[in-house]
């Protein structure tokens, strides 16, 4: 049964042992703060697959983790907000994408953790971009979300500037950013099938690395409470900084 795995996934026993526990630490994570799955696995496996590898399998990721979620999310999410996001993310995908097809690998492993620690840190440095909260900044946000979703599949990291300009509470920024990534997903399949993108390695390693994802996931879940909903955000966006930095020192050294 392994071996079979093994073949379908093609990755190394190794390989294979350590994205099962990156993919279970990003679910806890995700479970807990309400996205950095992509962000988080993109920053830390990006050494064993390249991005254009990796964003097959997130897709399947996000996916799982967002049907798990989608209960509360749907029902406390600003929904005509992130209707907006998803329709412009749409527009900036295949963007994103055709940059990760044209660089070459290891620009394109550079690049992606550069977004993710940029993103992170200025998050963590409490940006708030207050001429984001407007027609054009809602549809702008979105098709720069979907950019970047395309080379390193971080979209919900961008999505949440719009959130801290529009001053919106904890718990529906949370719910809003599950929305995003469900139907970012769902609606991204198109892009990932018309670019070829979505092939039978990724769609395999996307549901074998699904099961500890989703684990990973309910266990995060168990940790969002209201007494540390004021921690959640910058520890998630700290590790965040780590990982990226490691990824992309790892990555300068290969």
């Amino acid at each position: 049964m392994m071996d079979w795995i093994l073949e379908a996934t093609e990755l190394s026993q190794d390989e294979f042992l350590i994205l099962a526990g990156l993919t279970l630490l990003a679910g806890i994570v995700r479970g807990f703060s309400g996205f950095a799955l992509s962000a988080m696995v993109m920053a830390t496996a990006v050494v064993i697959l390249p991005p254009i590898e990796l964003i097959p399998m997130l897709w399947w990721l996000e996916m799982s983790a967002s049907v798990l979620m989608l209960k509360n999310g749907w029902a406390e999410a600003d929904r005509p907000m992130t209707y907006g996001l998803v329709i412009a993310a749409l527009i900036g995908w295949p963007i994103g994408l055709w940059l990760t097809l044209s660089l070459p690998v290891e620009t394109s492993k550079a690049l992606a953790l550069s977004v993710i620690v940029v993103l992170a840190i200025s998050q963590l440095a409490n940006l708030k971009l207050t001429f984001l909260a407007s027609k054009a900044g809602l549809y702008g946000t979105g098709i720069i979300a979907g950019i970047v979703s395309g080379v390193a599949h971080v979209g919900g990291m961008v999505v949440a500037f719009y959130v801290l300009a529009a001053n919106q509470p904890a718990r529906v920024m949370r719910a809003s950013l599950v929305l995003y990534l469900f139907l970012g997903s769902a609606s991204s399949m198109l892009v990932l099938l018309l670019f070829g993108v979505m092939d039978f390695s990724g769609v395999s390693r996307g549901l074998v690395f699904a099961l500890p994802t989703m684990f990973g996931v309910l266990l995060g879940q168990q940790l969002f409470t209201e007494r540390l909903a004021p921690y959640y955000r910058p520890f998630c966006l700290t590790l965040l900084i780590g990982l990226a930095l490691l990824g992309l020192i790892r990555t300068q050294l290969a």
